[in-house]
């Protein structure tokens, strides 16, 4: 049976439609438009959300846990409990982040989180309480030790083709995302290989000069982690890898809006240089998020965590940002319109994930993968795969 959400207002993100209605069927979006020129079936189930706006889903490309567990623990529990709260701030998919840690820590957790993806894509994985699995965000261990940030020094890597396929036969081939430093010896090699397999390769954890950022960007890199954070410094005489970041349009790049890791006004310069269809909004969030203040972990190690700053030896260890507070943070610290910000944490990540065609977007054979938001941007309810949760 379809079913049939109305609306005050529609985004897709790009268009925004006023007096809308969505079709859904099995799952899959089957029409979209205002409601006097949707077609609805006659045995159709109508929700009315009234004076709501309807978004696609969100997407969180860098996350490592939430709820009190980390996505390395890798068993169902931990990740129900953090892909449910994700699904309460409007988030439907995901890329499950690692970090750091011992090579056979890092291989069994890979192994894991390719499981638990197998089962949310398999007959009936579908659940309307969890944000779904995307594909693997591997951060580290081919970083910087020099920005490295938190991620443990003694267990970083050279680049190596070696080294990936290790970790890739152990993801199942379910590596999404590839987070490395350009200038690291082997990295031009890595990156390219990384990119001839389909994974989005991003730089960051970076202390590269502006020549190897461009020769990583040249090599396949298309992306850009947490912008600012774990970078070589901004400087007018040596821009490093920033002024590639900020100026090279081949280069799409996410950014953590929570107010902590960068200034306000840097969102707003970083929209300014990157323009709207080059930013992403990502949390990094950590098990602390949706949590009281006190000790978490991250992978291996603990953090701290008071007044919403999450900070391991003095560093910043994450966050304990939700996505939905990234995207009024947007509105608030940036000046850029609700639908700018959502394209921001739909579309965005979609294309640069290479799913735009199934998901972010709100268009007839897209997933039904819908966040409901008020008119003043709080998360009302989340559909995922056809179904309210």
């Amino acid at each position: 049976m379809s079913t049939i959400l109305l609306a005050r207002q529609l985004l897709t993100p790009l268009e925004r439609i006023e007096d809308a209605a969505l079709v859904m069927d099995h799952g899959i979006i089957a029409a979209v438009g205002k409601r006097d020129a949707v077609s609805i079936p006659s045995q159709a189930l109508v929700v009315d959300f009234g004076d709501s706006i309807l978004t696609p889903g969100l997407i969180d490309m860098h996350v490592h846990g939430g709820a009190g567990h980390d996505v390395m623990e890798g068993c169902d529990e931990s990740l129900a409990a953090i892909e449910r709260l994700m699904v309460r701030h409007g988030v439907t998919s995901y890329c499950p982040t690692t970090v750091t840690a011992p090579l056979d820590q890092t291989l069994k957790s890979l192994e894991d989180l390719a499981r638990a993806a197998e089962r949310a894509d398999g007959d009936g994985g579908r659940d309307s309480t969890r944000a779904q699995p995307l594909g693997i965000h591997l951060e580290g261990p081919f970083l910087s030790h020099a920005r490295r940030g938190v991620h443990s020094g003694i267990h970083l890597q050279p680049a190596s083709s070696e080294a990936f396929n290790q970790m890739w036969d152990a993801a199942a081939g379910r590596i999404r995302v590839l987070t490395i430093a350009p200038e690291l010896e082997g990295a031009v090699a890595l990156i390219a290989d990384a990119s001839r397999r389909g994974v989005c390769v991003s730089v960051g954890h970076s202390n590269a000069t502006l020549e190897q950022g461009i020769a990583g960007i040249q090599a396949g890199a298309h992306h850009a982690t947490h912008t600012f954070n774990a970078m070589r410094r901004f400087d007018h005489r040596d821009p490093g890898l920033l002024g590639a970041i900020l100026t090279d349009r081949r280069l799409t790049a996410d950014i953590i809006a929570d107010g902590i890791h960068v200034a306000p006004i840097i969102l707003d310069l970083f929209v300014r240089c990157k323009g709207v269809e080059g930013a992403v909004l990502i949390t990094d969030g950590i098990s602390a998020t949706g949590m009281p203040d006190g000790t978490y972990r991250l992978g291996s190690f603990e953090v701290q965590v008071r007044d919403n700053r999450c900070e391991s030896h003095g560093k910043l260890a994450g966050s304990v940002l939700t996505l939905d507070r990234a995207v009024r943070n947007m509105m608030s610290f940036a000046k850029v319109s609700f639908q700018d910000s959502i394209r921001m944490a739909t579309l965005n990540p979609a294309r640069v994930l290479g799913i735009e065609h199934r998901k972010g977007v709100l268009q007839p054979g897209a997933d039904a993968d819908i966040a409901v938001f008020s008119q003043a941007g709080e998360v009302l309810h989340t559909v995922v795969g056809g179904a309210l949760s």
